[in-house]
């Protein structure tokens, strides 16, 4: 999808850890591997395939919810658990997913009890999650995520609610409001095409590449 040639970078000056954010529909994953092709960078992605509980989530929110989180926070810890053991040899890699934002997902999705074993669980998991080098936080407005999510046709997303989208782009939205644990950009991706549009991805990256700390923010030009 993209031409290498077309960036100029010094591979020194790259954040050796990336993470891709924001809620489902957005586009993290696509960026997410884009982003690791072009570096060179080994990929670590959800896989909510592998999460057995999930579309029965998608269809009844209250019965399943503890079960589907509890499966994505054993999943993200396992990944990340490999990550540490992996540090000796010093990888670089991009994550469409920040461990941080599995509380999030828990407090949007589970009753009072069942946000109180999922924390019990947490704690005893005393996961210790490396620090990402740069944090990208994608967000579109839930009426597109919507529509991204029709569009792109998977089965079991068909019958997420428009409610559920609202109330998890609102938490994404405040969550990032109060993140400052690592150089953070805020990309509006409400008219970005990532998948399709090299030019799109092209100046996204341009961005990426001047962030050494603090808080950024990156809303395309007319002329995408």
């Amino acid at each position: 999808m993209y031409d290498e040639r077309q960036v100029d970078y010094n591979k020194a000056d790259l954040p050796r850890y990336i993470a891709v954010e924001g809620p489902i529909g957005v586009g993290k994953t696509t960026l997410a591997k884009n982003l690791a092709q072009l570096f060179n960078y080994d990929v670590i992605l959800e896989q909510p395939e592998e999460n057995p509980f999930l579309e029965r989530f998608y269809r009844d929110p209250k019965t399943a919810a503890l079960p589907t989180q509890l499966f994505f926070l054993f999943q993200r810890s396992n990944q990340l658990q490999e990550l540490r053991q992996s540090d000796l040899f010093e990888p670089v890699r991009v994550a469409d997913f920040l461990m941080e934002k599995d509380q999030l997902f828990a407090q949007v999705t589970l009753d009072d009890d069942e946000l109180a074993i999922y924390r019990q669980v947490y704690d005893k998991l005393t996961i210790d999650a490396p620090v990402p080098d740069l944090v990208i936080y994608l967000q579109a407005p839930s009426k597109v995520l919507t529509e991204r999510i029709r569009q792109r046709g998977i089965a079991s997303e068909q019958g997420i609610s428009a409610d559920y989208i609202e109330a998890l782009n609102e938490a994404y939205t405040q969550f990032f409001h109060y993140y400052d644990s690592s150089p953070l950009l805020i990309v509006n991706a409400q008219d970005l095409d990532l998948a399709n549009n090299r030019e799109h991805f092209h100046q996204l990256v341009e961005t990426v590449l001047t962030i050494k700390s603090g808080r950024h923010y990156y809303n395309p030009t007319p002329a995408l």
